[in-house]
Order: C-alpha cells, then structure tokens, then sequence
C-alpha cells in the first residue's frame, strides 16, 4: 500500500460509553486522514462480564439469566445507539442487527439452562457478542461521521486451533484470509472496524482468544497485514515503574522493549495481554500504549531493546490471587521423571505455571498457580503420582494459598553486578520473607514468592530504593494516583 498501515484497538474503557466511542471514533477518524487504519474493539464496558456470568447461571439451571441478560444487553446497547447515530435509517438498521445478536445470546443461555451444561464451544459464542455489537456500533459512528466505516468479524479473517476460550492462532491461513479480506478495503480508503478476541477454525466454528484477547487480536492483524504500528488504546497513560495503587510516586516509562512488556504482562501487569506481542516482536512492528482519554499524552512505545536505555531495574509487577504448590519428600530424587510427571498433570487441566523452582537436593520441586487453577491441578498431580505417594517416594503435595509473586524487570539484568543482591538486601532491610526464588534464563527478570499480606511493603521498599521514579521522562510528573 502507498499509505502507512495502522492498527488501533480500543479496550473495553475506551469503548465504554457514547462519549468513549464517539472519541474512538474521532481517533480513528483523524488517524486516517494519513493512514490506512484497522480499528479492533472489545466490548462496551461490563458486557462480557455479564455475558459470561450469565451463561454460568444459565448453567446451574437459572432459566431466568437469559431474559435478563437480553434486557440489560438491549438497555445499554440501544442507550449508545440513540445517542451516537443521527440517521434514521443507519440507526434502525442498527438497531436491528442488534436486536438480533441480542436474541441469539439469549437462545444460547436458553439452551444451556434447559441442559444444565455449557461447553466450551457455547461459552465461545456467548462470550463474543458484544465484540460483534460493538463493531457494528462503532462502524456506523464512523460513518455517522463522514468516514468510511464497515464492521468485519474476526471469524472472517483470525483461523485458530480448535482450543475452545483459549484458541491460538494459525498464522499462516491468518495472514492469508485478513490480507484478502482488509486490503482491499484499505485501498478503497475504508477503515474496517474488527471483532477483537474472536476467532474461528478453519471449518468456521468460532473461537475466542481468551479473556483480555483484543490485544492479541490487534498484533496479529498488525504483523499480518506488515502495519507500520499498533496503537492500543486504553484507559491508562502507558506503562508504569509500578502499580500506582501500591507506589504513589510510580514513573512513566516512555520506551519499553519487547521483552520487557512481556515479562511486566506475564507477572500480572494489566496494561497489556500476556500474548500480544509475540506477533509482532519478529517482524519489528511497535506497539505504542496510549490513553484514549488523553490522547495528548505520548504514551509508552514498545519495541526492540533500545541501546542508549541503561541495564537494570526499570519496572516492578506483582500477581496475587496465586497458590504455591510444593511436592516434597527425600524418596523423590529417586524418581527420574517427576518433572515430566508434574508438568504433564497440570497441563492436562489447563493450568498455566507462572513460576518454578526446585531445590538443589531435589527433595521438593514447587510451582505457582492461579488460584482458580489450584484445585484441579492437585487433583491431577494426585492422580499422576498416586503410586509415588502409595510408596512414600512423594510423601506430601501442598498448597499455600495466601502468597503472591513478585517479579523485578528489566533489559539483560543479569548483566548487570550486583542487582539481585540489592534487591534481596531491599527485603531483608524491610522485613520481607522469601518463600522461593527464581531468575529465568532471559537475563529480563528476578522474580520471587513472597506472603501476599507483604506486597504493598515489598514493592514500596524495591521501588523507593532503587529510585524507580527518577526512570520518567525529563519533565513528566510520576503518576501520583491509582488507575481509575
């Protein structure tokens, strides 16, 4: 294309409401007078929520979540639509079109209540209706505003695995399908409004990302269709030094690399999926975090390492709501595939591993968890291993549910003499217990397990002593108040 290709997703926030998507709108509107643009958008704020929550009572047997779900999705949805469309026709169409996604959401709650059971692939096409809302809504704001505006299903363009709620991308076919489907449209000088978080198989079932998927949605069309960037729009101004509800003098950090991001998203860090940038990061695209409330503000860019930035710590993120799983006892040196053992048990229930270690005598290997995870990763585990248990080779699996982690980031850290010695000196000084320790082999992080009760005191002492706030921009005021 002659032009530069942009790709720019709005989350839920900045969706939010008829003032939050009329200045999407606007966005996307002037963006476009230079670029080709590809909006992606979630939801309108709280939708999937109630979606999800109700097709888990439409689960239990509560036939009375669907009529509800619909009056509330219509309530909002028309709210917005009366609001933001001017035109009789547009707005009617509209209204139609929503009426009957609406309705089809409503059939499927129905349908789960009367069976009691929702599958994966029911929840998929629950929990995706208000992206397809959405787009429509958005798309026509657009062109209730004088630009050429068309909604696109991401089911049209994203071919995934068959993993329903979790699916991930094919990237080959992806790239095949969304050139043939955006390209065109771009050329023509319209800006195609597309369904973030959803997907489909190649037979054309539909699938969804996973929770939080509008971003991973944005980088793969943006890696897919070579953007020249991507732009998420959110509600905050970039990413942060810390969480400002935990450190009030938390800095904004106007460049972050690739590797950084993705370890501050995968140690609990909201600004951004934890599986956004794996798209993007081969091909060089940047990724610019910026607020859609505050456009004025620069915002964060995301991209290569970037030499003249000084090796260290930059950020610090914590997870909680997380349990420490430990398997222990002197037998188990004796058993060769423990890990593979451990490994395979938790996979096979879905439970994503945030962090391992394992002593160096062996005698105990343990493991960080989600909370919802917890039960059912044991219950494999307890399975996997019941004839080490049996003999005594595995004498206990336990679960301390009330820690979090802490993870330190930063570019080549381990690079860098004598940062996890500070650190740890940090904890001492503050009183802080460590209950297990890891540095993972990308030299990007030091993160560690600590009680949950001590994590604002944790991150407070790390980020005050190692002077985290002097990291913002020359001129630019640290964040001084928590995230809305």
């Amino acid at each position: 294309m002659a032009r530069p290709i942009e790709v720019m997703k709005f989350g839920g926030t900045s969706v939010g409401d008829p003032a939050a998507i009329r200045r999407a709108a606007e966005l996307v509107a002037e963006a476009a007078r230079q670029s080709a643009v590809v909006a992606v958008v979630s939801a309108m704020s709280g939708v999937t929520n109630a979606l999800v929550a109700a097709a888990h009572r439409a689960e239990r047997g509560e036939e009375a979540a669907a009529a509800e779900l619909a009056e509330w999705l219509t309530r909002i949805h028309a709210t917005a639509i009366e609001a933001l469309i001017g035109d009789e026709g547009r707005r009617g169409k509209l209204l139609a079109e929503t009426r009957g996604l609406i309705a089809e959401a409503e059939r499927l709650c129905r349908g789960a209540a009367l069976l009691k059971e929702l599958t994966p692939r029911a929840m998929d096409l629950i929990s995706g209706i208000g992206e397809r809302i959405s787009a429509r809504i958005i798309a026509a704001t657009l062109e209730e505003a004088g630009v050429a505006g068309v909604p696109v299903e991401a089911t049209e363009l994203i071919v995934t695995d068959n993993a329903h709620t979790q699916a991930q991308p094919l990237m080959d076919q992806t790239r095949q399908k969304a050139r043939a489907r955006l390209l065109p449209l771009l050329e023509q000088g319209t800006s195609p409004v597309v369904t973030g978080f959803i997907g489909a198989t190649a037979d054309g079932v539909p699938t969804t990302l996973g929770r939080g998927g509008s971003d991973f949605t944005a980088t793969i069309l943006g890696a897919c269709l070579d953007a020249d960037k991507v732009i998420i729009w959110t509600d905050v101004d970039g990413v942060l030094t810390a969480d400002p509800r935990l450190v009030a003098d938390a800095a904004f950090l106007s460049t972050v690399s690739y590797n950084e991001a993705a370890e501050l998203a995968h140690f609990g860090a909201k600004v951004l999926h934890p599986k956004t940038l794996r798209p993007v990061a081969p091909r060089g695209i940047p990724v610019w975090i910026r607020n859609s409330f505050a456009p004025e503000k620069p915002g964060t860019r995301i991209g290569a390492a970037d030499a003249s930035i000084p090796r260290g710590v930059r950020a610090i993120t914590a997870i909680r709501d997380v349990s420490l799983v430990n398997i222990g006892g002197p037998g188990i040196v004796g058993i060769p595939d423990l890990a593979a053992k451990t490994f395979s048990a938790t996979a096979s229930v879905g439970a994503n591993l945030l962090l391992i270690t394992q002593s160096s005598a062996q005698n105990d290997i343990c493991f960080v968890v989600q909370s919802g995870d917890t039960a059912r990763a044991v219950a494999a585990l307890r399975k996997a291993l019941a004839y080490d248990l049996r003999h005594h080779d595995v004498e206990h699996i336990t679960v301390n549910p009330g820690i979090a982690i802490v993870a330190v980031v930063g570019e080549q850290m381990r690079g860098t003499v004598g940062v996890a010695g500070r650190v740890f000196s940090i904890l001492a000084g503050a009183g802080v217990n460590l209950i297990a320790i890891a540095q993972g082999s990308s030299e990007n992080n030091i993160s560690f397990v600590i009680e949950e009760a001590a994590v604002q005191k944790t991150v407070t002492a790390i980020h005050r002593e190692l002077d985290l706030a002097r990291l913002g921009p020359a001129g630019v005021e640290p964040r001084t108040q928590a995230k809305a």
